[in-house]
Parts: structure tokens; sequence; C-alpha cells
């Protein structure tokens, strides 16, 4: 018997658990997120990661920034994680304390740790868990373990990633560590990248569209409010 369960059933518990409708620029963002969660999660070779958990709290984080209303974030985000089994404050925690001490330490510091040419006496989670990556050779990689790890280069030295050079070179060294395709990691977050960039380019223009509705609104309600003059005495 396959008891297996499917993105229909993963759907229909989400929506169960977050019942407010949710704004269509970010009804897709959503669903391909859970999606996503959704097939690394039944897969057998697939094993939860704390940089894994970094990459989807920063994925939600960055993609539903702006939302209305904004109270609604936390639910979609617990109604995101408990539809696909987990539980929503461990992702949290982990991705506040891979992120606390990405920026406690030096960007080369960071790389060679994440590379595995340096254990540091820092994290003996993550040094456990950089340790099952390297040596499992079914290790299920996914796009959220790589923008985990682009989050934690990030929060080490932002201007790091903004150098396309130091950028891949970093990057290279991560994935010969972990035994990674470097190819792969490059092309997820090239895509991530851009992706930030249309969704913040959308936000300006739903932003723009709102500030003219608001605009409109207001000069109906003062002409509406607008006292006519009575009649002259001439007329």
């Amino acid at each position: 018997m396959n008891n297996v369960r499917t993105v229909s059933d993963t759907k229909r518990t989400f929506y169960t658990l977050h019942t407010r409708p949710i704004n269509t620029i970010y009804r897709r963002v959503v669903e391909e997120l859970m999606v996503e969660m959704h097939l690394l999660s039944v897969n057998l070779d697939f094993s939860y990661n704390s940089i894994y958990a970094l990459g989807v709290v920063t994925t939600f984080d960055r993609f539903m920034q702006g939302y209305q209303p904004e109270q609604d974030q936390e639910s979609i985000f617990n109604a995101l994680c408990q539809a696909v089994e987990q539980e929503p404050q461990r992702y949290r925690q982990d991705a506040e304390r891979l992120q606390a001490l990405a920026k406690s330490l030096p960007a080369n510091d960071l790389v060679a740790w994440l590379g595995q040419t340096v254990q540091l006496n820092r994290d003996g989670d993550l040094q456990a868990q950089l340790q099952a990556i390297a040596n499992n050779p079914n290790f299920k990689y996914s796009r959220l373990l790589a923008v985990g790890i682009f989050t934690l280069l990030e929060a080490s030295d932002p201007e790091l990633v903004k150098d396309e050079k130091q950028r891949n070179q970093s990057l290279k060294t991560i994935a010969a560590g972990l035994h990674l395709s470097d190819e792969k990691l490059n092309k997820d977050l090239e895509l991530y990248r851009s992706n930030l960039d249309k969704i913040a380019q959308a936000l300006v223009v739903m932003a723009d569209v709102l500030s003219a509705d608001r605009k409109k609104r207001e000069q109906r309600r003062q002409q509406s409010t607008t006292p006519v003059a009575p009649p002259s005495a001439n007329e």
C-alpha cells in the first residue's frame, strides 16, 4: 500500500491551516516553494539540515517581503512547514543560529569551513551536517540548500557575493569540499538572484498602482465632501 503523501495532500493541508486568501502576486511564490519542499520531503535520499532550513526561511522572507496584511506572513510560513510535516520553529531557530554564526566569521574562514578544508570548533551540529553532506554519495542536493549557502556568504561578507569573481571562487571551493556540482550551485543561485530582482520590480509597480489608487480615492472623497455653494440671489 502506497502511503506517500501527494502534492495535492500537502496543498490541502496548507489551505486547511491557512484559511485566509493569499494575494495574487505572492500565491505562485508560496505554491512553488510548497511543491519544492513537498518533493524533497518525500524523497528517500533527502535529509533535513540547518543550511537547507536557512534556504527555506530566506527564500520565504525575501519573496514575501511587503506582503499585506503583514501579520499573515507568520501564518503562511507556519502552514507551509506544517503541510510538509515539519516544525516551523525549528526552521526559524536553525536559520537564526546560522546567520548569527556567519556574521561572526570572516568570509575566508567561513568558505574554508563550508568547503571542509578546515574544521572550526564553533558549531558541532553544523560540522556534523557538513561532514554528512560531503560523505554521502546519495546526498539529495536542492536549490534551497544553494540559497542557504549563498545566505551564509552574504551574512559574513555582503560585498563578497556582489563580486562575481570572489563569489564564484567561494562557491567552487564549497562545492568541491561538499562534493556538490558547482555548475548546479551557480545556475540555481543565478536564477534565485534573477527572481529576487523580478519580485522587487513587481513590488515597485504594485506600490505605484496602490499609490495612484489611494490618490484617486482621496480625490473622490474630497469632491464628495466639498460643500456645494448655494445659488446666488441674482440667479
